[in-house]
């Protein structure tokens, strides 16, 4: 029997009618395991974080097929999803129920492998399947307070060089950590957070993790699929790419370094080959060979590059998105020199196709990728360092982006990144100026954005996190400056303690909620603050108000 969902979505109706088209025609693939449709659906930006992840089939799945290999989910912030799998429908259903929520506001990629088996022994098509999604943020009136500024030098006058970082969960306690990527000293620097609710985090860890030099951008994921997430590194003056396998308690094992082209300038992480584990694919922005794809053993060890053109005049910027709607991510592509930005559909053996480009409005520096207007497609959120422009390009779900509506921004911006930093249902914008400040757009859920309001550099904005550091289900930010070497912690208001009735912290009030509540009820033990949850009105009694505080917010 199903294990029912936590605030999950309805289906995916678009898959569900393309699933639909596909039997009428005859089905899919002779021996082939089809997906029909995807809860949280393709690309939505709204996903409840305490939701299971259920994948519809178009027959019966083999049961003893289903695994951490085959059908698994990692979060941006939260790490891999972990949980147990139920099936209904006649095993037609199979859900991911996740053993603790989603982190709000994350992206979240869900990966199918090829291992997967019908029922009669069919198995699904060998390029697998994969989806991204992201998980809600609270409502927020976005008044921002200053936190912390830390430092990531080891003396005050070394420079680490900042350059930038990401904001997953290294230890397994379900709070965000932050691991910042410095150019100058060549290494890793990992902050842990508190883990007290506070967003308050430790100074870095004493030993620093080498990597190589002139350390930009980096991606995470579960490499070696041990549940700890890792990170990988592109390093531009040595031409190479670093990857580190996290040991699960905020340290990583030392690099796996691999040769790649020229001055590579871009990462990106998707299985690329269908086999359940995850590849990385990085630009070299100069020479031959404008690409590079390191295919995964299983393990987290990777082999050598295979060289491939991205189709572009210096390609710089990379991200991975499912941009036509098939099921399989793709590649999306900033060429600097030839100020474009260039889709290579995937064809699931690990190569890739271009499918056409569009202006960029300027020297692309930095692209990510979500559905900023809310149709259900893949769309671009671009900066443009020479340019001081940032551009947003609305994806048509074929493969097409429509023409860059421009935006102002600081001078030499080379960081762009979304959130729902206001909790409105709906992905905001951060971009980020080497030679000025911090600019918040905030998006009016059609893909039009307004500047909002400026966060204010010692030196160089170089990146910005929209994460949320202090459980409390909103989006606050980590905004990094390269050349002071700070991590400005700015909290947002949204509220201190989460969602009264929340007992389970999945940012959603529910039958888990209002079953804690009845369980707990009567007089809570001493100390009553930290040890009992359910008393929500704090008066050390789990009743009546509590009962009807919890279903205030039901939903």
């Amino acid at each position: 029997m199903e294990t029912p969902a936590r605030g999950s979505g309805r289906p995916d109706l678009r898959l569900a009618l393309i699933g639909a088209a596909v039997m009428a025609a005859g089905g899919p693939a002779a021996g082939q395991l089809a997906v029909l449709s995807a809860e949280p659906a393709p690309h939505s930006v709204a996903a409840a974080p305490g939701t299971s992840i259920r994948i519809h089939f178009d027959q019966p799945v083999l049961v003893s097929s289903v695994n951490a290999s085959s059908f698994w989910a990692f979060g941006r912030w939260s790490g891999t999803v972990t949980g147990t799998y139920a099936f209904s429908h006649g095993n037609q259903t199979v859900a991911l129920v996740p053993s603790q929520p989603l982190a709000a506001g994350e992206q979240v990629m869900v990966i199918l492998s090829n291992d997967l088996k019908a029922a009669d022994g069919t198995p699904l098509r060998a390029a697998g399947y994969s989806y991204q999604f992201w998980a809600r943020a609270l409502a927020s009136p976005m008044d921002f307070a200053l936190l912390d500024t830390m430092t990531t030098r080891t003396t005050p006058l070394q420079s680490s060089r900042a350059y930038g970082g990401i904001a997953t969960d290294l230890d397994n306690d379900g709070f965000c950590d932050i691991t910042i990527v410095n150019e100058d000293t060549a290494d890793l620097r990992v902050f842990l957070n508190s883990a007290d609710g506070t967003g308050l985090f430790d100074p870095f860890l004493a030993t620093t993790f080498p990597v190589n030099d002139r350390a930009s951008p980096s991606a995470p994921s579960d490499f070696n699929r041990d549940g700890d997430a890792d990170i990988c590194v592109v390093n531009i003056n040595t031409s190479s790419v670093s990857i580190l396998l996290g040991n699960g308690d905020g340290t990583f094992a030392p690099q796996q370094e691999v040769i790649v082209g020229a001055a590579p300038r871009g990462i990106a992480v998707l299985d690329a080959d269908g086999d359940g584990d995850i590849d990385i694919v990085n630009t070299n922005s100069s020479g031959i060979g404008s690409m590079s794809i390191l295919f995964n053993d299983g393990t987290g060890v990777f082999g050598p590059p295979t060289f491939f053109e991205g189709g572009g005049d210096g390609e710089w910027a990379l991200a991975a998105a499912d941009m036509n709607d098939d099921g399989i991510l793709d590649l999306v592509i900033g060429a600097r020199a030839g100020q474009r930005i260039i889709v290579n559909t995937a064809d699931g053996d690990g190569t890739f196709t271009v499918a056409g480009s569009q202006s960029s409005g300027g020297s692309v520096w930095m692209l990510v990728i979500g559905d900023v207007d809310g149709n259900g497609t893949e769309d671009v959120a671009s900066v443009n360092s020479t340019s001081n422009t940032g551009a947003i390009l609305l994806g048509d779900g074929a493969g097409g982006l429509a023409a860059p509506q421009l935006m102002v921004t600081d001078p030499f911006p080379l960081a762009t990144d979304l959130g729902d930093i206001d909790g409105d249902g709906d992905l905001d914008w951060v971009t980020s100026s080497f030679s000025g400040d911090w600019r918040l757009f905030t998006n009016d859920g059609n893909g039009t954005y307004a500047f909002d309001r400026e966060f204010l550099a010692p030196q160089a904005a170089s990146c910005a996190l929209m994460v949320d550091i202090d459980n409390d289900c909103d989006l606050d930010l980590v905004l990094i400056d390269e050349l002071a070497d700070v991590v400005i912690l700015q909290k947002n208001s949204g509220t201190s303690a989460g969602v009264p009735g929340d007992l389970n912290g999945d940012c959603t009030v529910n039958v888990p909620d209002l079953l804690a509540l009845l369980a707990a009820w009567g007089p809570c033990s001493v100390p009553c603050p930290p040890t009992c949850v359910a008393d929500v009105n704090g008066d050390c009694l789990v009743g009546v108000p509590d009962l009807l505080a919890l279903l205030a917010n039901w939903g």
